[in-house]
């Protein structure tokens, strides 16, 4: 099967990103909010294309009742305004502190119970598919319709904001700057009956735990700075499949951060 994903580019161009922003040190800074401490880039242009923004909290007037099971508050009934929705709850439906990387948070914080389950997840991502990605995988590359190939290291960049590919050349992929992306199993080609939805593919633990067939490859499709056409290029696993298989599925999960991001 082939499954294809296209993730809706609504990043607006920034003058600030402009040039090998690779190059750029990444400097943090410790920043004090209402919701709690984060740690976050110096330099707000260079933010993990993952990260999203702090919520506007709903305004202490406008929820007279939690959120969630309309108790009205008083001096004994509180309320918490949920870290990452911002909307606001009784004690009872928002006590669990989760960490929320996807924040900048330094400490895990206070959360609804469905922003909870959702953060809870993404640690998962944080804590292991983001490192397979920064590891890397050795893949077979092919740049455009180059019929030339070369045997490369792809691996995440340590802020998250690009594929940096490493062979005898060396070339990098802006993250924000994908337009689609097809991941490719064992024996398949890309042909346009086996599109899959967004859903469907997010949905597919085919692709994300192995199934009985291993992720194989990925066509991207993205724009290089300072250029409106298309490129294309083509990853099929080097030797250690079992490596590039997993690296291929933590970069679908990647996916969905991404599209979510851009959706804020």
């Amino acid at each position: 099967h082939t499954y294809f994903l296209v993730l809706r580019s609504k990043w607006k161009s920034n003058k600030a990103s402009c040039g090998k922003m690779s190059s750029v040190p990444d400097g943090k800074k410790l920043v004090r909010s209402p919701s709690g401490l984060r740690m976050v880039p110096e330099n707000g242009a260079f933010n993990s294309p993952f990260s999203l923004c702090e919520p506007q909290w709903v305004p202490d007037k406008e929820c007279p009742s939690c959120m969630q099971c309309n108790k009205k508050f008083d001096f004994l009934t509180r309320k918490h305004h949920c870290r990452r929705c911002g909307r606001c709850f009784c004690d009872k439906c928002c006590s669990t502190k989760v960490a929320l990387p996807r924040m900048c948070f330094v400490d895990p914080v206070r959360q609804c119970g469905e922003c909870s389950r959702i953060s809870q997840k993404e640690v998962e991502f944080y804590d292991k598919q983001l490192k397979v990605l920064m590891g890397g995988g050795t893949f077979i590359v092919t740049s455009g319709t180059s019929e030339k190939s070369e045997t490369m290291i792809c691996r995440l960049s340590n802020n998250h904001r690009y594929l940096f590919l490493d062979g005898e050349s060396h070339f990098e992929v802006e993250l924000t700057r994908i337009s689609s992306m097809q991941v490719l199993t064992d024996g398949s080609a890309p042909e346009e009956n086996d599109i899959q939805s967004y859903t469907s593919l997010l949905d597919s633990q085919y692709i994300s735990e192995g199934g009985n067939s291993r992720a194989s490859g990925m066509l991207l499709h993205y724009k290089r700075m300072g250029s409106l056409d298309p490129q294309q290029l083509r990853m099929e696993a080097g030797d250690d499949k079992k490596t590039a298989s997993s690296w291929l599925a933590a970069m679908h999960k990647a996916a969905k951060l991404l599209y979510e991001a851009r959706d804020q």
